[in-house]
């Protein structure tokens, strides 16, 4: 799951939702300094992952990438799904995901000493772009695979994947949809125990 999906699972605009943000800026243990609230956060976010990646549905979307993205098609498929989430925004929130953008902005504008530095320099990029709401566009997509592709490590053509999304849209959603409903259920149970 990528940014949005993140965000959501998180439930409340409160420090869970900033920890879980900060997951894939975290390694290790999270440091001693960080509030209960935040180290669940990156906790729920390392968990969330681990379902994603290890769910037979996400491994299908995966493997129509993979021949031709290795091992970044994992995060396309993030990507996609995130897509898909903001394009079907109200059949899971009451909250227009412009205005639920700006409340996540908001929070993270509030947290931002406690971010960790790269995940400061990523933020003004995800607020000034307004990722979260240019996720349910098809061109937002686009320009989040290319930035992607700028800070890959080799040459992964990320920035073509768009085609690929275009051409397999429908079974990308379906997959989304059959997978999304079993990650909220999967966060729930997480969160009650």
């Amino acid at each position: 799951m990528n940014l949005l999906a993140h965000c959501y699972l998180s439930g409340e605009f409160d420090e869970v939702m900033v920890g879980n943000l900060m997951g894939d800026f975290v390694k290790g243990k999270p440091a001693e300094k960080l509030s209960e609230d935040i180290k669940f956060g990156i906790h729920l976010h390392r968990k969330i992952d681990s379902f994603t990646d290890s769910h037979p549905i996400v491994r299908e979307s995966k493997s129509r990438l993979f021949p031709t993205y290795r091992h970044y098609s994992s995060v396309i498929v993030d990507v996609f799904y995130d897509h898909f989430l903001a394009s079907c925004w109200l059949d899971y929130s009451k909250i227009p995901l412009i205005d639920y953008a700006k409340k996540v902005y908001l929070l993270l504008e509030d947290k931002y000493q406690t971010l960790p530095t790269s995940m400061q320099r990523m933020f003004f990029y995800m607020q000034t772009q307004n990722w979260l709401l240019n996720y349910a566009k098809l061109d937002g997509i686009e320009k989040t695979l290319l930035g992607m592709k700028e800070r890959a490590s080799f040459d992964s053509g990320m920035e073509y994947a768009i085609k690929d999304l275009k051409k397999d849209y429908q079974l990308y959603l379906t997959d989304f949809t059959e997978f999304f409903p079993l990650l909220v259920q999967y966060v729930k149970v997480l969160k009650a125990s």
